[in-house]
């Protein structure tokens, strides 16, 4: 363990650089060619470790990075560990101008340092280093699988069969998405969107008042419906997020619409959320509802495999000489996906950090190292 601290401690500046190198390189999820150009500085540094390159190129997103090291497993899953992570960022391109890549106060700063650039670039340096202790080739131990996506900030639409297929050749999964405080993510909530379309009558608010039908009147009932079926205990929370209708004060609305964000922390809620929204009617029957959405992401729940991994991390950073903590969170990621196989998945394996979408992003330099070397130890356990 000393070791792996030592070579963690002897490449955090190397991590920050390529770090640096993949914020520099901006990459909004809808910009295809800033993606890709991205998703290259990972090939290229993939090559340099002597990893096997396969690239998922895609039409409307950027370009997808499959990286295999270590020996090529010949007995299924066992043994085989995927990294996951992705490069595409919720930031437009330029942002750098306002926000700059930057070391100060013990963090590095800039847009997309903490979810997740910093995660990739501690990843190719636990590789590296297990590399260099003779640790990677091992014949007793399993592939490596870095998959890195470009969608995952939009809910991962192109990569998500890619994810699933890869996780389930994976006896385990590690999720490079940055920490939660100081501890690694053991349960994350699912995901649902819904859209509530009303159609109503439109007439004119003085002259004909009582021949329109209020969409927006119908809204506002359904808006109330819906916020009513927030359950905190549960882990349920239905939030109305935006909303829109009518043309002019003087006009009974025809129109309004709203878009709605649901949370759960149990894959059995799914299907009574669902069936709570195709079940809305519209009180004025001159009114028209139109549902369309649903659950995107099913909640990584913590389970017997997910609780053993943590169990192995928190022991191994006892080791190292910190403390690792387990956390729950209200936000999903690509680890919600290989939960819900099955697969045992343990998230926040990336950076410390603050300011995830928020112009305040940094990362704290003090824990790379040691955050580096945990993740370098998880890998050598891989059987």
């Amino acid at each position: 363990m000393r070791a792996l601290l030592a070579g963690a401690r002897g490449k955090q500046s190397a991590i920050l650089d390529l770090t640096r190198r993949l914020v520099l390189a901006e990459s909004p999820t809808g910009s295809k060619a800033a993606v890709d150009t991205c998703v290259a500085l990972a090939v290229a540094h993939t090559a340099d470790l002597g990893g096997r390159v396969k690239l998922h190129r895609q039409r409307n997103f950027g370009n997808i990075l499959e990286a295999r090291f270590g020996p090529k497993s010949k007995t299924g899953a066992a043994g085989r560990v995927l990294l996951l992570g992705h490069l595409d960022t919720v930031w437009p391109l330029c942002t750098l101008k306002s926000m700059p890549c930057r070391i100060a106060e013990g963090r590095l700063w800039g847009p997309g340092t903490l979810d997740m650039k910093a995660g990739a670039a501690m990843a190719f340096a636990a590789i590296e280093i297990l590399s260099e202790a003779g640790l990677l080739k091992s014949s007793s131990a399993g592939e490596i699988v870095l998959l890195l996506n470009s969608d995952e900030e939009v809910g991962s639409p192109v990569s998500r069969p890619i994810t699933e297929r890869l996780a389930a050749q994976c006896s385990a999964v590690f999720v490079l998405e940055p920490a939660q405080g100081l501890a690694y993510k053991t349960a994350r909530k699912g995901t649902g969107h819904w859209r509530i379309q009303v159609e109503g009558v439109a007439a004119h608010a003085g002259v004909d008042f009582e021949k329109g039908a209020s969409a927006i009147r119908e809204l506002a009932r359904a808006v109330e419906a819906v916020s009513g079926w927030t359950g905190l205990k549960p882990g349920i929370t239905v939030n109305v997020g935006v909303m829109a209708g009518g043309t002019k004060s003087n006009v009974v609305p025809a129109q309004a619409w709203a878009e709605v964000d649901v949370r759960i922390a149990r894959k059995a809620d799914g299907p009574r959320i669902t069936s709570k929204f195709a079940g809305l009617k519209a009180a004025d029957k001159r009114c028209t509802l139109t549902l369309t959405g649903g659950i995107d992401r099913p909640p990584m729940e913590r389970t017997r495999g997910t609780a053993r991994l943590y169990r192995q991390a928190r022991a191994l950073a006892a080791d190292l000489g910190f403390q690792l903590d387990e956390a729950a969170t209200g936000g999903a990621s690509d680890g919600n996906l290989t939960s819900a196989l099955g697969i045992p998945t343990l998230d926040g394996m990336g950076a410390v950090g603050q300011g995830a979408h928020a112009h305040h992003e940094s990362i704290e330099l003090e824990h790379l190292a040691p955050r580096t070397a945990l993740l370098a130890a998880m890998l050598a356990q891989r059987k």
